[in-house]
């Protein structure tokens, strides 16, 4: 079994280089003592017939040497041949000096053929020599010992054991002195070529066997001899076919651990995922060189990863043109081109040139629907041969295993980027700005996070559609960028919702950048040929203010400043933290609302109507209290706005309803036609069932519909006047009375208020409070009476609060008053008490009719 190193690129390790040489030395000295001594005891003297016998030993060895099975370690190469066949025949029929000078000589031959340095040189013609005359020294010295009768092949049978033992451990410290790898890997190896030698020395002494002792048995030993390189083929074979499965596996484990692929993002840091991958290619193959070309994602270009020797400045990198116009771009239909500088084109030999390589296998990387990269193995490194056509297979299965994995890496990328991306903007989504942002705020102290709300994209829907609405929200994602770059992270948050980090920043600072975000996106939007204007506010949320750098917390406090804007004059708010206490007690509300109704929280409470010129109480409007256990009573005002907004006031309305009617059915069977006046809210006008629901309440408590009044404001009618106006028409044909509540404060015309189906105008207690005081607001209550009267409706003053207001509504004509003058709102018990101790029953015109009149 012959070890063969070939010349390296290079230098070997420094550290191991001397020792080497000391090495090669060393060997070179004993094999030479070795030759010595062989010839010393043999007392050769040459004959014509050694000649004969030289020459065809020698054609045997080259015989040999030619079915070999080369087994590569980096930079060198065991040879695994079957020359133990002839040695062993050698050493049996011929002289042993003829033996020795025939296979050092091929030996010599063969490596001086190959241009081996002259250590090299020097260390495989001493593990040569050592192995011939160690052998017949042996054998000489083992055969005087061994029993009478003990065929003469044992002695050479032992001496080739112990010389091949040898030889192998000299081939170890070299290929581990010149720094080839793993020693426990070149060990395995040695261990499989000294057993593969001494199975080549059994089957030579069988050969010589059958050859002196059968007929027809050097037919035999050629057959033996086939037989027994078949299964050296077989056996390298499938631990080859092992390796390179063991490799695919490694790959695998390789691309699928690597984790998130950070170059794929656009603002990720360099990438080197591929790297292990391609280093663990160039190993398998014991190439000098791995280029990997592929491309990123998201349509980042191309890119180029090298395992081994770095590629010259010469040759293509990061190159789209590698993939199409390159003449190394693979074969085609996924074939494995095998290019040689020798017998290549010019095109491939300048490729190659560029490349600084003089061979190499090229493949196409081929996903489901286009061209991923291509991948390049350059150059062998034992340089003994070239690419063999396993590798080659190798190289097309890995190239084919590497594309699917780039396909479903770049599957995998595209939904991680559709999870953590808006799909019309590009720009982030909550989930991907909570991921950013939270890396940002670990590195920066001094951030802030600006919400805009934009307040279109709902209109827009309604009047063009989807498409333009779609339109709109890309042209305000370009403006986010246009106004702060590509560096500040930005999100849109949901439908006409943006978010952006803001990065060292103070709070003048930020409150800038948010006013100049704000006034960008308010500016009008061009929608098929049309212009819609838009009105944006801002929240901004800082981390020095209750410092925190949780980014759930700061899109929390920035929603709660955005809540603030909408409320105030200013559109763009800082978070303070009274603000954040303002909305956790209205949170507080939202979530205790139905279980107060249930528990018998709400209440509602009843202020009399007087009719001024009579003073007769006509009735009373029901208004609603919540009796909070903790808080204690609460305002109207502080939760019928949070009511509205979180679908509950259909429940709130159905529920004073309710309680209304029940107390009219309890005046009439007291045998007074009080009636109440409900409020209705905006939601309720939106809502085509309410005036059945109506119905069947009437029908239920057994009330007239004429002593029931519905309250709308102007500006619930006029938010969305043809949707409103159907409702109210039906309530109307119930026979249920209309009036408009807070007349004068909103923005209808005389022309919506002549369309409505009402009955009443309710003046605003704003204009009746100011009425001693103020000239105008007296003109403006005179206004509402004429011009309710005009229209044939009876005209209600709220906030009567005073006697002599009382008088100068009553000279005006006004109709109706309620205020304090009179009564506050009370509650049931309190205002049935209200009614025995402040009116007087009398006996109305009609038959069986009790009016209240007042006792002042």
């Amino acid at each position: 079994m012959e070890r063969v190193e070939p010349p390296t690129r290079g230098s070997a390790a420094a550290g191991r280089g001397r020792w080497f040489v000391a090495f090669a030395i060393s060997v070179s000295i004993v094999a030479a003592l070795a030759a010595v001594a062989t010839f010393v005891m043999a007392s050769w003297h040459p004959r014509l017939v050694d000649v004969a016998a030289g020459l065809a030993l020698a054609s045997a060895f080259v015989l040999a040497r030619k079915v070999s099975i080369y087994v590569d370690i980096r930079k060198n190469a065991l040879r695994i041949t079957i020359v133990e066949i002839p040695l062993v025949v050698g050493l049996i029929v011929a002289p042993v000096p003829v033996v020795f000078i025939t296979y050092v000589a091929v030996v010599l031959f063969a490596r001086l053929w190959r241009h081996d340095s002259l250590l090299r040189l020097a260390v495989n013609v001493g593990c040569a020599s050592l192995s011939v005359s160690l052998a017949s020294l042996l054998a000489s010295a083992v055969g005087p010992q061994l029993p009478v009768g003990a065929p003469s092949w044992s002695a050479i049978l032992i001496g080739l054991a112990v010389s091949q033992a040898t030889t192998a451990l000299l081939g170890l410290n070299a290929i581990w002195l010149m720094g080839a790898g793993n020693l426990a890997t070149v060990a395995r190896l040695m261990i499989h070529t000294y057993v593969a030698g001494l199975l080549g020395v059994v089957v030579g002494i069988i050969g010589v066997e059958l050859v002196t002792g059968v007929r027809w048995g050097w037919l035999l030993l050629g057959l033996l001899s086939l037989s027994l390189v078949a299964v050296y083929q077989a056996y390298y074979g499938l631990l080859r076919e092992q390796r390179d499965l063991g490799l695919l596996s490694k790959v695998s484990l390789v691309v699928a651990g690597a984790g998130r692929e950070v170059a794929d993002e656009p603002d990720g840091p360099p990438h080197d995922v591929w790297l292990p991958a391609a280093e663990l290619i160039r190993e398998q193959l014991n190439a000098t060189r791995v280029v990997l070309h592929r491309e990123a994602f998201p349509e980042a270009g191309l890119r180029t990863v090298v395992a081994g020797e770095p590629l010259p400045p010469s040759a293509p990198k990061d190159d789209p043109a590698i993939l199409t116009a390159s003449a190394l771009s693979g074969g085609s239909g996924g074939a494995v081109q095998h290019a040689n500088i020798v017998d290549a084109g010019p095109r491939v030999q300048h490729e190659l040139e560029l490349r600084g390589a003089r061979e190499a296998l090229v493949a196409r990387l081929r996903g489901a629907h286009q061209l991923l990269g291509v991948l390049e193995v350059h150059d062998l490194q034992s340089r003994l041969r070239g690419f063999s056509a396993a590798d080659v297979r190798l190289a097309g299965t890995l190239a084919s295993h590497l594309a699917t994995a780039m396909d479903n890496r770049r599957l995998l990328a595209r939904l991680r980027h559709d999870a953590y991306h808006d799909p019309l903007t590009g720009l982030r989504n909550r989930l991907g700005f909570r991921q950013a942002a939270g890396d940002y705020l670990a590195k920066h102290p001094s951030c802030a996070v600006v919400v805009v709300d934009l307040d279109v994209l709902t209109s827009v829907n309604d009047a063009l559609g989807h498409a333009w609405g779609d339109q709109t929200m890309l042209a305000a994602g370009r403006r986010v960028r246009e106004v702060l770059g590509d560096a500040v992270p930005a999100a849109r948050l949901e439908g006409d919702t943006f978010a952006v980090l803001l990065l060292d920043v103070d709070p003048g600072q930020a409150l800038a950048h948010a006013e100049r975000l704000r006034h960008a996106l308010s500016a009008p939007y061009p929608v098929d040929k049309l212009t819609v204007e838009c009105n944006a506010v801002a929240g901004v949320a800082l981390t020095g203010i209750e410092p925190t750098d949780d980014v759930n917390v700061l899109l929390q406090r920035a929603d709660v400043a955005l809540h603030a804007a909408r409320s105030s004059e200013s559109k763009v708010r800082s978070y303070l933290p009274s603000m954040g206490q303002l909305f956790l007690r209205r949170f507080q509300l939202v979530t205790q609302f139905r279980g107060a109704i249930d528990d018998g929280q709400i209440e509602v409470h009843y202020q009399p109507k007087v009719a001024l010129a009579t003073k007769q109480v006509i009735g009373a409007e029901a208004l609603v209290r919540w009796r909070h256990p903790e808080l204690g009573m609460l305002n109207p005002n502080e939760f019928i706005s949070i009511v509205e907004t979180t679908g509950l006031v259909d429940v709130l309305t159905s529920f004073v309803l309710d309680r209304s009617l029940r107390r009219v059915r309890q005046w009439l069977d007291d045998g007074l036609q009080l009636s109440v006046a409900v409020n209705l809210s905006v939601r309720n006008l939106d809502d085509g069932n309410f005036p059945d629901r109506v119905v069947e309440a009437l029908r239920r408590h057994g009330v007239p519909a004429g002593l029931v009044n519905f309250e709308i404001t102007e500006s619930a009618v006029m938010r969305e006047p043809e949707r409103a106006l159907p409702v109210l028409r039906r309530l109307h044909e119930i026979g249920v009375g209309l009036a408009v509540d807070d007349f004068g404060t909103g923005y209808s015309s005389l022309a919506y208020l002549r369309r409505l189906p009402v009955d009443e105008v309710k003046i605003d207690k704003s204009f009746v409070l100011g009425m001693g005081s103020d000239l105008s607001d007296l003109a403006v209550v005179r206004a509402i009476v004429d011009l309710g009267h005009s229209l044939s409706l009876t005209v209600v003053a709220e906030g009567v609060e005073e006697d002599a207001v009382r008088l100068q509504l009553t000279e005006m004509g006004c109709d109706v008053a309620q205020g304090f003058l009179f009564s506050r709102p009370l509650g049931e018990r309190r205002f049935e008490s209200w009614l025995r101790a402040r009116t007087v029953r009398m006996l109305g015109v009609r038959d069986n009719e009790t009016m209240l009149m007042l006792e002042r």
